[in-house]
């Protein structure tokens, strides 16, 4: 196996796994890989299943199989503008808010080199973004995960950054989520109060009380019953990776769509978690004025809704 490498990925497969090619299981475990990257990791001796080599992609993965990806060092990471289409909800001097699509990835990361959310805004803003989050992720204060959809705000200098950046670390920043749920949620409102660090087991997955574990707190309200599943509205009061993913995940209603943390298995959508960010606000860098603005849902997310509806 190649070695040189910045760290070595290792994955079990489960029961539920077993039996899918070898790079959809890569791509499918290591969120916001590629299924081209997984390829090329394979083709370039960088897999091995079992402490041996695999190079066929097309390798059907077993239950119990111990799966190693051997990524190379990364490369410097050239981050370039490209005319990407933005839906821009409000843009001023110091803040764009932008309505992100789902399936789009915010910021480069290996194997998604280009057609990121950065590499639109750079083209859309030039030079006037912040530099706080460095070369790679120029005026991101915040993130959603790459099948999220919704609303992002993004600094368009650094004293901005600071500012917009406060309100998320001391919870004065209103972010509210529409999800889908699996099964019938029975209280109207319910408050998770649960730790989140990395999956000992896997460390590109968060887990509840995971290691180095930060305080993460979701409020969760009732919106629908639609028996097997459950339309919900999340706020937050932290902003910890894949909150409301495992927090869901955690007492036992995954989201629909989210085969990190749910089923493998989806036959209501394959496009990803059925999350949208749709409400965003916050205090106004140069104003000191609360602001907030809020987003539809997307085509995708309220056709399901109306399929459940029939």
């Amino acid at each position: 196996m190649n070695t040189g490498s910045s760290e070595i990925i290792q994955l079990m497969v489960s029961q539920e796994t077993a039996g899918m090619r070898l790079d959809a299981f890569i791509s499918g475990e290591i969120e916001e890989l590629s299924r081209n990257y997984a390829q090329q990791l394979i083709e370039t001796d960088r897999v091995s299943i079992n402490d041996k080599v695999e190079l066929s992609k097309k390798k059907k993965v077993k239950e119990g199989d111990m799966v190693e990806v051997d990524f190379p060092e990364p490369k410097e990471l050239e981050v370039v503008p490209e005319n990407i289409p933005l839906e821009i909800v409000y843009e001023d001097d110091d803040v764009i808010v932008v309505n992100k699509p789902r399936g789009m990835v915010v910021h480069p990361s290996p194997g998604n080199y280009d057609g990121t959310l950065v590499n639109a805004i750079m083209y859309h803003c030039g030079d006037s973004l912040s530099s706080i989050n460095g070369v790679v992720r120029p005026g991101i204060v915040h993130r959603i995960d790459k099948d999220t959809s919704g609303l992002l705000m993004i600094a368009k200098n650094n004293k901005a950054h600071e500012s917009l950046a406060a309100p998320l670390n001391d919870h004065s920043c209103t972010r509210v989520k529409t999800a889908l749920v699996y099964d019938n949620i029975k209280e109207d409102e319910i408050t998770i109060d649960e730790p989140i660090g990395r999956d000992e087991k896997n460390r590109l997955r968060r887990a509840v009380r995971g290691s180095n574990q930060k305080n993460a707190v979701t409020h969760i309200r009732v919106e629908k019953r639609y028996g097997k599943y459950t339309l919900v509205t999340a706020r937050l009061e932290t902003g910890r990776t894949h909150q409301i993913r495992v927090h869901m995940a955690y007492i036992k209603h995954p989201l629909v769509g989210d085969t990190v943390y749910g089923p493998k298995k989806q036959t209501l959508t394959d496009g990803g978690q059925m999350l949208h960010a749709g409400v965003l606000g916050f205090v106004h860098p140069s104003t000191g004025e609360y602001m907030e603005f809020e987003s539809q849902l997307p085509e995708y997310f309220a056709d399901i809704l109306a399929k459940l509806n029939a």
